[in-house]
């Protein structure tokens, strides 16, 4: 599923029908869902969209559908390239070219996707299918890549294919560190990435250790990946060099197991803001809206810009239903404490 578009709910909230799920093959086709969108609720499927457009040798481009999945990408024969297997290829990363372009993922050498990005074409939600790029709707570019998927349904991304080359050619593996267990590896586990300043590694991993202990939880995996800064996208996790920790630890077999798992993210979450360090924004899980706002201090610009493009907010997601909670929940408790 690719997006959702909705109307204003009424106060009647059993009369709200289920969204009809609109499996979209093209352009036209997304832009057709989008003005049934105007009349009832639409879950869109966007799976089919997934082939290689076309590939521009002389330039050096290959527009891409955004359901394409990186692994497919390595072995299509108008591309060639095994190096785009690395793209989505470490734990937790976006399997295909959109969900790269959405959250502005990093690339085997920890550049964000966004360096490699020629143009986006996507459907927006007054269902215009507008192309973008760095000089043509340069601030719908800035907003849409690494925006979440809030600003429109991407329909193709076209690609720098010496740039995907030269990423995947200075690809760094991330450094498994000593602090799991792997042979403790059966029974369910929870797994969170946060970001570290890289000088203040040593003192966030031994803070990891220590939270381990006193919780009680088993750390079965420990690894460290390089990722680069960015400074084009509105809404951007790499504001400076990080060291991307990927922790993976053991989760009881209880009841509260799902309580103390969230606590135990939330802790190391603490810690790593502790160590001057932030976490990825499209996973909202564990923050509370004063770390939400601390990382991410432009977060009520790009939202206001969601209300200005957006005003009758048909595009929505699970992403954007988190943020509105956060937001929501701590306005209310702070009413309450009052």
């Amino acid at each position: 599923m690719l997006a959702e578009f909705g109307l204003a709910l009424p106060q009647d909230l059993a009369a709200v029908p289920r969204a009809a799920t609109v499996r979209v093959r093209s352009a036209e086709e997304l832009r057709r869902a989008l003005r049934q969108a105007r009349t009832c609720a639409v879950r869109l499927d966007g799976s089919a969209l997934d082939r290689v457009l076309g590939v521009d040798r002389e330039r050096g481009r290959a527009e891409i559908q955004a359901a394409a999945r990186w692994a497919s990408l390595a072995e299509h024969p108008a591309l060639a390239h095994p190096g785009l297997a690395a793209f989505g290829a470490e734990p937790g990363a976006a399997p295909t070219v959109g969900e790269s372009v959405n959250v502005n993922g990093a690339g085997p050498d920890g550049a964000p996707v966004s360096r490699h990005i020629a143009a986006i074409t996507l459907v927006t939600p007054d269902g215009e299918l507008r192309r973008a790029d760095r000089q043509s709707n340069a601030d719908l570019f800035r907003l849409a890549v690494g925006g979440q998927g809030v600003f429109g349904v991407l329909y193709s991304v076209t690609l720098d294919l010496a740039s995907l080359a030269a990423s995947a050619a200075a690809a760094r593996a991330p450094v498994r560190l000593a602090l799991g267990d792997d042979s403790a590896a059966a029974g369910s586990a929870s797994a969170i990435e946060l970001l570290v300043p890289p000088q203040a590694l040593d003192r966030f991993l031994d803070a990891v250790r220590g939270i381990a202990a006193e919780r009680r939880v088993a750390l079965r995996r420990v690894s460290v990946r390089r990722t680069l800064a960015e400074e084009e996208t509105r809404l951007r996790w790499a504001s400076r060099d990080w060291a991307a920790v990927h922790i993976r630890f053991g989760v009881r077999g209880s009841l509260g197991a799902a309580v103390h798992a969230a606590e135990t993210r939330r802790a190391l979450l603490a810690q790593a803001l502790d160590c001057g360090g932030s976490f990825p924004v499209c996973d909202l899980r564990d923050a509370a809206r004063e770390q939400l706002e601390a990382c991410y201090p432009g977060l009520g610009v790009f939202l206001a810009e969601k209300g200005r493009l957006d005003p009758c907010d048909r595009l929505q997601n699970p992403w954007l239903r988190r943020v509105r909670a956060i937001l929501r929940e701590d306005r209310c408790e702070s009413r309450w404490s009052r």
